[in-house]
């Protein structure tokens, strides 16, 4: 879908059901439940552009205190992480990097690749946001990033860290946002 297409369906729907927002409000039982019913696009080019980026849930640290600052941090216009940028490259792979605004400077940093591939949290097809790219830190190598569309340009995905060739440990919950455009 291209952006002007994007631009059309927003007009044509006067409110969105789910948005950044409100998956932020959920619990991660409830965002896995949302991602386990979510798709992955036909053609991967749907996937160009600049989606705004939020950071949702830390497993752990949802409730209380620290889940309520968190979700603040996370909404704040002072959160470095802006969210991802993504090229298509054909209809079956493409690139990205994240976008990342410090107080003095925005960089975009650690690059990936994306492909449709089993998940690791079901087994179901998602998007892997492959990290093990030329140039990352072996750290950031090991993190394993998927999404999937759960409404319309609203992909949701869990943040993992790798462990062994084929499992990985559960982090936390972001969504990235094709209908709002990050700004350069």
């Amino acid at each position: 879908m291209t952006a002007a297409t994007r631009a059309e369906s927003r007009a044509a729907t006067p409110e969105r059901i789910l948005s950044l927002d409100r998956l932020a409000a959920l619990s991660s039982d409830a965002l896995r439940g949302l991602y386990a019913r979510g798709s992955v696009p036909d053609d991967l080019t749907a996937l160009a552009g600049r989606p705004k980026g939020r950071m949702l849930a830390v497993r752990g640290l949802e409730h209380g205190p620290a889940g309520r600052l968190l979700r603040t941090l996370a909404r704040s216009p002072q959160f470095p992480w802006d969210g991802k940028s993504f090229f298509a490259a054909s209809p079956d792979e493409g690139r990205g990097i994240n976008r990342v605004n410090l107080v003095v400077r925005r960089f975009e940093w650690f690059p990936f690749a994306t492909r449709v591939e089993p998940s690791v949290l079901d087994g179901q097809p998602c998007v892997y946001l492959d990290y093990e790219q030329p140039g990352n830190p072996w750290f950031i190598a090991r993190i394993r990033d998927e999404i999937r569309e759960v409404a319309p340009d609203l992909y949701l995905g869990p943040a993992m860290w790798k462990r062994g060739r084929s499992g990985a440990t559960h982090l936390l919950w972001f969504a990235v946002d094709f209908s709002t455009p990050s700004t350069p």
